[in-house]
């Protein structure tokens, strides 16, 4: 008897975990989200019917998950927040939310997180929203395969896809942002993953770190972003397997590195940007196995760099391999493949047998004065970078990679 009775007690536990499901639409028994949102307890499933609601803001302040069928919009009339999420273990899934408020007060989103752990946004259609998906004091939490889209047009006008802010251990997956000021943000974030996204034609930047250390991004495609990726004032990132492509323009880069240290760059693609990578107060960098193809300056590395070590990478027919604004060389250049070297390999052990000067005297001079690029290819720019191979003088002697590949490495 004794036995039994704890067995009742046990499945009464287990089937009172669950939580039970409320429907939302025309003919269920909550007209509204509103309504429905008053009614749940933590655990519920709120399933939202096919329509379109104009409910202004709402509030999650339990933990439940609200779900869509059939992708119904979420109107926030460019008055509101759309859905404001004040409870841990939240799920927002299959939802078209559309008009957030705009405000150079308050940053309005499309969906916000306050101060909440383990929330889970997914499969969503975000459009018109001032911020995308805001997060502030957030801790893993997941943003997974969703939709942004934003149409501003100055920066001042718009806010950032997905942004996080003082945040740990996010995971922001598989999501495509377009036409926002910066298509993900990262300030004061640690322990966090960036990965498979495709932030495109931004206003600012694809990507944007500052502050936060300890990340890493993996097979992201950064395209045609007004400035590119940016990464500053952070240590201990981890960039991967991405493609940073078409990003052109006065102060476009495919990759600004300012004030980083201890990270790493492996196996990435910069393809066709003002300049691939520029960095500045860099230190203790390693960058290995990267394709620099088609850029204007495939890298831009300042004389306050330090321990970068660029190793094993191809350079392909960009205009500029390296530019620099020193002669002090404290970083090194080793077997990589440079399509303008023209020395030779006696000894047959694939690696050059003469030093490759990858910072030209003709690029010095396009550094200093951009008009001289009319003279691009012509009879004096060729002139100029040949005598200063064999005579280097203005063109840092130490920048060198003495031992380039002879052919282009297998990346």
């Amino acid at each position: 008897m004794k036995q039994l009775f704890i067995i009742i007690l046990l499945l009464f536990f287990f089937l009172g975990s669950f939580g039970k499901t409320i429907r939302v639409g025309k003919g269920e028994f909550c007209q509204t989200i509103q309504a429905a949102l008053k009614i749940a307890a933590d655990g519920d499933s709120v399933l939202v019917s096919p329509g379109h609601y104009h409910e202004g803001n709402l509030q999650l302040q339990r933990s439940i998950y609200l779900v869509g069928t059939g992708r119904p919009t979420l109107d926030g009339d460019h008055k509101y927040e759309i859905i404001s999420v004040k409870a841990d273990g939240v799920l927002i899934d299959g939802f078209r939310i559309i008009h957030s408020g705009v405000s150079s007060i308050e940053d309005f989103a499309g969906i916000k997180i306050y101060n909440r752990r383990n929330v889970v946004v997914q499969n969503n259609i975000l459009e018109d929203t001032f911020f995308g998906i805001y997060t502030q004091y957030g801790i893993n939490c997941v943003i997974r395969n969703n939709q942004l889209t934003a149409f501003g047009v100055e920066e001042q006008e718009s806010g950032n896809g997905i942004h996080c802010w003082k945040s740990d251990s996010m995971q922001i997956i598989g999501n495509s942002i377009r036409g926002h000021r910066d298509g993900i943000y990262f300030e004061f974030v640690t322990h966090s993953v960036i990965w498979r996204n495709i932030s495109q034609d931004n206003i600012r930047y694809g990507l944007h770190f500052m502050f936060s250390n300890n990340d890493a991004y993996y097979s992201n495609v950064f395209e045609g972003n007004g400035a590119g990726v940016a990464v500053m004032f952070s240590r201990e990132v981890t960039m991967e397997n991405n493609y940073f492509e078409e990003n052109w323009g006065d102060g476009a880069y495919g990759l600004l590195l300012k004030e980083i240290s201890n990270s790493s760059i492996t196996n990435n693609r910069f393809t066709r940007n003002t300049t691939g990578i520029y960095m500045e107060g860099v230190s203790r960098l390693q960058l290995q196995k990267n394709v620099f193809r088609g850029n204007g300056w495939a890298m831009k590395i300042q004389a306050s760099c330090m321990e970068v070590n660029v190793q094993e990478n191809n350079f392909l027919a960009n205009t500029f391999d390296v530019g620099t604004n020193g002669s002090l060389v404290l970083n090194t250049f080793r077997h990589n493949y440079w399509d303008r070297y023209e020395g030779y390999d006696l000894d047959k052990d694939k690696l050059g047998d003469v030093p490759y000067r990858p910072v030209s005297m003709y690029a010095l001079i396009v550094e200093q004065n951009p008009p001289a690029m009319i003279l691009f290819r012509s009879l004096m720019a060729t002139l100029l970078d040949k005598t200063e191979k064999i005579l280097p003088t203005l063109t840092p002697e130490d920048l060198k990679d003495d031992h380039p590949c002879m052919k282009p490495l297998r990346l």
